[in-house]
């Protein structure tokens, strides 16, 4: 075992806590985690599922109109839509995190 100085005091090298191991510590005291049941893994994970299947229906959907609106080279109409496929999909993703975060609070 290898020991290094410490200030004068001798420590074991295998005892000391790296910085992150010390902030993780602080942190857990602070806001303690909290673990999930089988059954709230399984709604998070039937919720991600749900979700990536709509955002991709809306992907697909606005995806054939950006390809109708680019054939008649309406390059504003283009802009639009692919502004409100931004903003559908934004809150599909908040939508989800927002239920997500309902189920982990239990």
């Amino acid at each position: 075992m290898r020991r290094v100085k410490n200030f004068g005091r001798t420590a074991d090298r295998t005892n000391m806590k790296s910085a992150f191991e010390l902030a993780m510590e602080r942190l857990q005291k602070q806001a303690p985690s909290k673990t999930l049941t089988a059954a709230q893994k399984a709604e998070l994970a039937d919720l991600e599922t749900l979700y990536r299947s709509k955002i991709a229906q809306v992907e697909i959907e606005i995806g054939d109109e950006i390809q109708s609106a680019e054939a008649q080279e309406d390059f504003t109409r283009v802009d639009a839509l692919r502004q409100r496929l931004l903003d559908q999909k934004a809150k599909l993703e908040e939508e989800r995190e927002d239920r997500k975060e309902r189920v982990r609070r239990g």
